[in-house]
């Protein structure tokens, strides 16, 4: 509670206090407090001088002082009904209800109460445009190395270290940077997938500077009421005017800076734009020489207003991308500092069995590690129980309560080793790793665990022609061994239709339709996937063109596959075979999984991801083909 606060409480209790006072001094004064009675037997003796009678009381004056009281006062009571109890020789009292000191204690007391209320919750309503101080930035202020966070603590991503470094060096030593006429950028914006360490990378910046941190989601500028959020932008550049030099870190800054529309005044947006030209105008208004520096975090900013990124405002924009194979190796290092690991255990094999993840995943990845050792009562976490934590992750944890038909598990043996078999035997596609038939908890009823084996940021059109072989070649074991095809392949179905429509529409792959990019994506580039196509501009003969030279890029790639199955259909059943007996197998139980010239899946590193294609920005996952 603030002082203000404490003032106005105690006001309040003075004011009781107060009224009590004199409560207590009006019923203690030079009056003696006589019965009815007894006044009338007063009056009888001749020691009453004088008597003043109202309504309820009677006020008398003695003739002389008794007992050093000179006045007195008694309540009235009705005369036939004091002479009935006079008769019977009780003593008779009057009384009232009230009296006035409590009458009016009665009427004061609630607007005192209503009063100190008001005045209590509400004296921020002028001054901030908001109730109860609604109006302040609610930015959470780490001074110097509170943040606990330094450059040691952030691994990966060296290039954005190194970027952020100048905004370090700037805030510990000014004058070194000014003496040429440089400053420092206004504002920073760092940009990145989620779980990358955007926020860990600002606050590793304020705690290499030592200077004080704000530290505030942009979220927490919108309220209910109009004018809030731009108060608060206004509080929290204040703030930061006094302490400079310091940092202002806004992190997910596309909840206050998405582009402007202009129908907002039509649809209650006014506030959030408000709040953003209140933003623009501070970027506007302070001298980067002060020290200030603003730092802002996003995952999505292609939706961000473009007068925020122009020059000026946002000056710089770091990239925080995943890690690839070494700087996952520097991230997990980091991470598992702090638990008990094995002899054996190398980062390096972890990292290759980790391609596509984030920092955020792979601190993910450690624990559920650990827990696996825990369960299984270990002393220490092996390489096992890393590959374990792998698989539930990418695959979900596994369901062996979910007891199938012998028929049903028969036929997704021959699935999963038709995905397996086709992969390896396909010379584009990544390697096989593990393939198995134990249900898991994504509604997988086995999956096929394919590892990259280096990074590549190109996928040329027969790889993709091979990848959608290797999606189909479930369903063609299954049509192959039993004669007909079952739902199993929905999900692989899924993937390969889209992996081919991208193909055509996006990547002018097919001579049919032509090199015309014809459904351009506008791409959440740092998300998982692409948002809604813009709408169609082309005609229906081209949709007809686009439709058949997808068929005919599935139907050419599902043949292919079949054709290959067709060639080893005895590997095929021993696969299947071996499968049913262990559940989960590898290329070493089961060499025809093994590719000549090719790494084995111990020694694999980055890749590609399934869908979708073509986006170098993202780093690879490991691919499953699952059947659900």
């Amino acid at each position: 509670m603030d002082t203000k606060r404490i003032l106005s409480v105690g006001y309040v209790i003075a004011a009781l206090l107060l009224i009590a006072t004199f409560e207590f001094w009006w019923s203690h004064r030079e009056v003696v407090q006589l019965t009815y009675s007894d006044a009338l037997r007063a009056a009888a003796e001749g020691r009453v001088a004088s008597v003043v009678v109202t309504e309820t009381m009677i006020e008398g004056e003695f003739r002389q002082a008794e007992d050093g009281k000179k006045y007195f006062i008694a309540h009235r009571v009705d005369p036939s009904v004091a002479e009935v109890f006079e008769k019977a020789g009780a003593k008779v009292s009057g009384g009232t209800d009230s009296n006035w000191g409590m009458t009016l204690l009665s009427w004061i007391f609630p607007l005192l109460v209503l009063f100190g209320l008001w005045f209590v919750l509400f004296q921020g309503v002028t001054e901030r445009g908001g109730l109860v101080n609604i109006g302040k930035s609610k930015a959470k202020v780490y001074l110097e190395r509170q943040t606990g966070v330094t450059f040691d603590d952030v691994a990966g991503v060296d290039e954005a270290k190194a970027e952020l470094q100048e905004v370090v060096a700037f805030l510990k030593d000014q004058a070194k940077y000014s003496r040429l006429g440089a400053h420092i950028p206004k504002g920073i914006l760092l940009v990145g997938p989620p779980g990358t360490g955007k926020t860990l990378m600002a606050r590793a910046v304020a705690g290499e500077a030592g200077v004080p941190f704000f530290s505030i989601s942009g979220s927490e500028f919108v309220e209910l009421f109009v004018g809030v959020g731009a108060a608060r932008v206004r509080d929290l550049f204040d703030q930061a005017r006094q302490a400079a030099p310091c940092i202002i870190f806004i992190d997910e800054l596309d909840a206050l800076g998405r582009a402007r529309s202009p129908f907002a005044g039509y649809g209650g947006g006014d506030e959030k734009e408000q709040t953003l030209n209140q933003l623009l105008a501070e970027l506007d208004g302070f001298d980067p020489r002060g020290g200030i520096v603003l730092l802002a975090a996003t995952n999505r900013p292609e939706i961000l207003d473009p007068a925020l990124l122009r020059a000026g405002r946002f000056d710089r924009q770091v990239v925080i991308d995943r890690p690839d194979r070494n700087g996952r190796a520097a991230i997990l290092k980091v991470h598992m500092a702090n638990v008990a690991i094995a002899q054996g255990v190398h980062v390096e094999e972890i990292a290759d069995m980790t391609p596509g993840f984030t920092g955020a995943d792979l601190a993910n990845l450690v624990n559920e590690a650990a827990i696996v050792a825990t369960r299984r009562g270990a002393e220490r976490v092996t390489i096992e129980d890393f590959n374990n934590a792998v698989e539930r992750i990418v695959a979900g944890s596994e369901r062996k309560s979910r007891l199938l038909k012998p028929d049903e598990r028969e036929r997704v043996a021959y699935h999963e080793m038709g995905h397996a078999l086709v992969a390896s035997k396909l010379s584009k596609t990544d390697p096989v790793q593990k393939v198995s038939i134990i249900p898991r908890s994504i509604g997988a009823l086995g999956y096929t665990l394919q590892r990259p084996t280096d990074d590549r940021f190109l996928i040329t059109s027969s790889e993709l022609k091979e990848r959608i072989a290797a999606l189909l070649a479930g369903r063609a074991a299954e049509e192959l061994v039993y004669g007909e095809v079952s739902t199993g392949a929905a999900d692989d179905l899924a993937k390969a239709t889209d992996v081919a429509r991208q193909s055509v529409v996006r990547f002018g792959m097919s001579p049919q339709v032509g090199q015309a990019v014809l459904e351009e994506q506008r791409l959440q580039w740092l998300g998982d996937g692409p948002v809604a196509p813009r709408q169609k501009d082309y005609s229906e003969t081209t949709a007809r063109e686009i439709d058949l030279a997808v068929r005919m890029m599935i139907d050419d790639a599902y043949q292919g596959a079949k054709a290959i199955l067709q060639g080893c259909v005895g590997e095929l059943k021993a696969g299947a075979k071996l499968l049913l007996e262990r559940e989960t197998i590898t290329p070493q139980d089961f060499p025809p999984l093994l590719r000549e010239g090719r790494k084995t899946a111990e020694t694999t590193t980055d890749g590609e991801t399934d869908v979708p294609v073509g986006r170098p920005h993202r780093k690879p996952a490991p691919r499953i083909l699952h059947r659900r």
